[in-house]
């Protein structure tokens, strides 16, 4: 395995400054616990949806998860309690609520299983892309902003489609606005994942063409 970490080779800017390896080793912070609740709220979530169905609770879950999702950053930058657990933290939360929530959607007939295949699909290559950083000695990179814009859309797009679910006033107003919700949020999402592949690419062909200079 050939790495430029050690050798004077340029890589792009933008990868070496997202390196989370560079961030403060903490662990007891307010926006890491933030997390810590936003993950153990995933079974939680799935319970109320997949067993008594209680669907008014697993909205209001959903919804403190998305305020949660939004506040952890904000104490972070705020209180300047960055660390590396919770940039791994942060967006495992976000993307096991967002599976999570596909999952018992499909299996609730709440949408139809190809909305379910292009945001999982779109998760199973970044994972392929975070075995290639990990091969070439990179650290996952940071999310984008325009990741975490796509999971905040939704993140609120979700409980409005459980909301539709049903008959109704309430249904037949929420259905439009959901639905709209979630066609922009899924876009972004799969867009945003698109520049991560894109990202990765640049460090694979960077690493590449230093190969050969560093076996000189």
């Amino acid at each position: 395995m050939t790495s430029s970490h050690g050798s004077s080779s340029p890589v792009p800017a933008v990868d070496r400054a997202v390196d989370r390896n560079e961030l403060p080793d903490r662990v007891w912070t307010l926006p890491n616990a933030l997390s810590v609740l936003r993950l153990l709220g995933v079974p939680l979530f799935l319970w109320l949806l997949l067993g008594p169905e209680a669907d008014g609770w697993a909205v209001v879950v959903l919804m403190l998860s998305g305020v949660t999702d939004w506040a952890d950053g904000a104490l972070a930058r705020k209180l300047g309690q960055y660390s590396r657990l919770g940039a791994l933290l942060d967006p495992a939360a976000d993307r096991l609520y967002i599976v999570a929530t596909l999952v018992a959607f499909v299996l609730r007939d709440v949408v139809p299983l190809w909305v379910v295949a292009v945001l999982v699909g779109r998760e199973l290559v970044l994972g392929v892309m975070l075995l290639v950083l990990r091969h070439y000695g990179y650290p996952p990179l940071q999310v984008h902003y325009l990741g975490k814009a796509a999971t905040f859309i939704l993140l609120y797009a979700f409980p409005g489609l459980l909301l539709a679910d049903g008959d109704g006033t309430l249904a037949a107003v929420c259905q439009p606005i959901a639905w709209a919700l979630t066609i922009w949020g899924g876009v972004l999402y799969v867009v945003a994942g698109l520049l991560y592949v894109v990202q990765v690419l640049g460090i694979v062909a960077a690493e590449r063409r230093a190969a050969p200079r560093a076996a000189r």
